[in-house]
């Protein structure tokens, strides 16, 4: 039993006793009675306010919890025979009164047998000498280190992996395309080596200070962003060498029980993803693992009233909150809607359903609430599941969530319906209110804020080109033309947003004012800092097409980067994409090593490199693999059952 002198208490504990010798041996007696007395008091105070507090504080069934037949959540209370869609979340019928007040009154009774336990143990706690006290913590102590050991050394279930195919491969028979492939190589080369020299271990690279880079994503700590990030590229580009050593430094370096606040997101994507993708490649059971302790770390994150996750948590403590800047305290939309793909592969190689349950939980709260429109907002307040600021983007803050409604299809092997019903129904209410044509001809899509469309285009929002193009196959109404034809619109203005520019490299986003096209206007839009999204919807559209200016294209924006961002110490983003003399930003981003370098090798590689009727890619360019219900491996599993 937990000594309730070390109780948890909103994530700290309250200080224990002071066990050193005392200073004046002939008060021994008198100080330890004082100190029990004391402690008792504080004891008993604190149990009384807790108990207390369950009478005064507001009537709980004004917070009634419903369950989406996968876990509760917490709604406004609606009175019987009233149900009503109200303030942005579904309202549904309570359970009737009686039964409500005996479950009260059970909780009650609960409570107070509770706190009379608590203090019979406090009572028999403090008749024990400090030596005695001392020993059964450090016995609690060595007990649950050791269960921490059990936990993490425990094996995984053995579980077969998915008939894997295009690992290897996709060299182009013409010379000009092998001679761009091998050049994409050696920049990654040149990356890799780098990182290697001067920031092995940390998160990112300084090219130029030829040092480390770290940002608050990633918390305090040396997490080897990088490493993992890159691993599957590495992989596919036949980059070996440098493969072990990264699988070297994370099965040796590669540590999750550190005090540190990470984001959720970008943790999932880039740690989570890139181990997952090692694996499949590899089938090295070290990526495996890592990926799953990650995901343990993350899971209570999700402890909220609605199961919207927080946007940042520690991997110490636990502890979730959001970013101060988000509206109202909100979780962000391509944040927590951006875990189905990982998740739903981490409940199959463990077995665990906890993950998929997760997800789909999210998915449930979403499908219930009431979308301005039809569009989703940007904002969701994780503690009463109500939208903040109605602020809808296919750019940051909303992208990657529609990304995965398709993605959850594609993955499931076309058959997660519902996740291809809210795709498409999102990007019907996408087209309708975001998407304009300029006076110019060029396919934009805008920004909605509070019933105004904004027209202005994120570098982020590029990736849609792609998206439109990858979920043509299988549309509403037999539309694949119109989406094929609609990603290629998108490709178009985004090529023009990077040939507007002095160093034919895009900024970060650009506006469609009056005579204003495809351009940035304000300084601190002007930067390009490695980003791949219109890299990326070259790629989907020329696997889809073949025609041959995505490949053109692809290859002036690789020109631009070895001529404009390659520095001594790697590559940088720069400052102003419209000065000829640009000044660098000296980040060698991670996703530039898992995105950007990795898409320019594909599309200029064959078909047979990574398919994608058996691929699918994350948000972070990291290949999971199709899980075709035709294998028979897969009915084994009762996760996915």
């Amino acid at each position: 039993m937990t000594t309730p002198a070390l109780l948890p208490l909103s994530g700290r504990r309250i200080p224990p006793l002071n066990l050193g010798p005392p200073s004046f041996p002939h008060h021994r007696a008198t100080l330890r009675l004082s100190e029990k007395f004391i402690l008792l008091l504080i004891l008993s105070a604190f149990i009384t306010l807790c108990f207390g507090a369950f009478f005064f504080l507001p009537d709980s069934s004004k917070h009634k919890r419903f369950d989406l037949g996968l876990e509760d959540v917490l709604i406004p209370h609606v009175d019987a025979g009233k149900g009503a869609k109200h303030s942005g979340i579904f309202l549904i019928h309570g359970p009737d009164e009686h039964r409500h007040r005996e479950e009260e009154e059970r909780l009650r009774n609960k409570i107070r047998a509770d706190h009379e336990k608590a203090l019979e143990e406090a009572k028999e706690k403090l008749k024990k000498s400090r030596e005695e006290i001392r020993a059964e913590i450090q016995t609690e102590k060595n007990k649950v280190v050791q269960e921490m050991k059990i936990r993490e050394k425990k094996p995984l279930p053995a579980v077969p992996i998915p008939n894997l195919i295009g690992t290897h491969g996709g060299d182009p028979e013409d010379n000009d395309l092998r001679e761009k492939r091998e050049k994409i190589k050696e920049m990654m080369k040149h990356a890799w080596d780098n990182y290697r020299i001067y920031g092995w271990g940390h998160n990112e690279l300084r090219p130029i200070a030829r040092k480390g880079h770290s940002t608050n994503i990633f918390g305090t700590s040396q997490m080897g962003a990088t490493i993992v990030d890159a691993l599957d590229t590495l992989y596919i580009m036949g980059l070996h060498d440098e493969f072990r050593d990264g699988q070297k430094w994370i099965e040796n370096n590669l540590d999750f029980s550190v005090n540190s606040e990470v984001s959720v997101f970008e943790v999932n994507i880039r740690f989570i993803g890139g181990l997952l993708a090692a694996y499949y490649l590899s089938g090295e059971e070290i990526f495996k693992i890592k990926a799953v302790q990650l995901a343990e770390k993350l899971l209570p994150a999700f402890n909220t009233p609605t199961g919207i996750p927080w946007a940042m948590v520690n991997l110490k403590s636990g502890v979730g909150r959001n970013w101060g800047w988000a509206s109202a305290g909100s979780s962000i939309l391509a944040e927590f809607g951006t875990l189905h793909m990982e998740f739903v592969h981490l409940s199959y190689l463990t077995g665990n359903p906890i993950y998929y349950k997760k997800v789909m939980h999210i998915r449930k709260l979403l499908q219930r609430m009431d979308r301005p429109n039809g569009l989703y907002p940007n904002y969701l307040n994780p503690r009463t599941g109500r939208w903040g600021q109605y602020h809808t983007s296919v750019g940051g803050l909303g992208d990657s969530f529609y990304e995965y409604l398709l993605k959850a299809w594609l993955m499931s092997d076309k058959t997660d319906h519902e996740a291809r019903k809210m795709y498409d129904d999102a990007i019907e209410a996408i087209e309708k209110h975001l998407i304009r044509k300029s006076r110019g001809g060029l396919t934009f899509i805008g920004e909605w804020k509070n019933g105004h469309l904004e027209k202005k285009m994120g570098h982020l929002a590029c990736f849609a080109g792609g998206m439109f193009v990858l979920g043509a196959d299988g549309s509403r109404m037999d539309k694949a033309g119109h989406y094929l034809e609609l990603g290629a619109e998108i490709a178009r203005t985004c090529h023009e947003s990077y040939d507007r520019t002095a160093l034919k490299l895009g900024p970060e986003s650009f506006k469609f004012d009056g005579a204003v096209e495809a351009v940035a206007v304000r300084q601190a839009e002007k930067y390009y800092i490695l980003r791949p999204e219109v890299i990326e919807t070259y790629w989907y559209l020329w696997r889809f097409t073949h025609d041959p200016r995505y490949r053109e294209w692809g290859w002036e924006a690789a020109l631009a980067i070895e001529k404009y961002c390659r520095v001594s110490g790697g590559f940088s983003g720069v400052k102003d994409v419209y000065s000829s003399t640009p000044t660098h930003d000296d980040v060698q981003q991670s996703f530039f090593l898992a995105e950007t370098l990795k898409y320019l090798y594909l599309l200029f590689s064959g078909d047979d490199l990574l398919p994608l009727d058996h691929w699918v890619f994350n948000t972070e360019a990291h290949p999971l693999p199709v899980l075709h219900l035709a294998n028979t491996t897969l009915s084994r599993n009762p996760a996915v059952r």
